[in-house]
C-alpha cells in the first residue's frame, strides 16, 4: 500500500506548500487595491432647533419633585 510508505512525506508536503503559496501569489497580485479615501471638508451648519434657547433646568425631568 503505497500511502503506508512515509519516505516520500516530507516531499509531498513540500511541494504542496510551496504550490500553495504559489497560487496565492498569483490570485493576490492580480487583484486591484483602491487606495485609501482622501478626507473631504465639508460645511455643516449649526440646526436651530426652537427649544434649544429656552430650555432651561426647571423643565428637567430629573430636577422636577418626586410624586407619590
Amino acid at each position: 500500500m503505497p500511502q503506508l510508505n512515509t519516505t516520500v512525506w516530507p516531499t509531498i508536503i513540500t511541494s504542496m506548500l510551496l504550490t500553495l503559496f504559489l497560487l496565492m501569489q498569483l490570485k493576490t497580485l492580480n487583484m486591484y487595491y483602491h487606495p485609501p479615501a482622501s478626507p473631504k471638508l465639508m460645511n455643516i451648519k449649526p440646526h436651530n432647533n426652537p427649544w434649544e434657547h429656552k430650555w432651561t433646568k426647571i423643565y428637567s425631568l430629573h430636577s422636577l419633585p418626586l410624586q407619590s
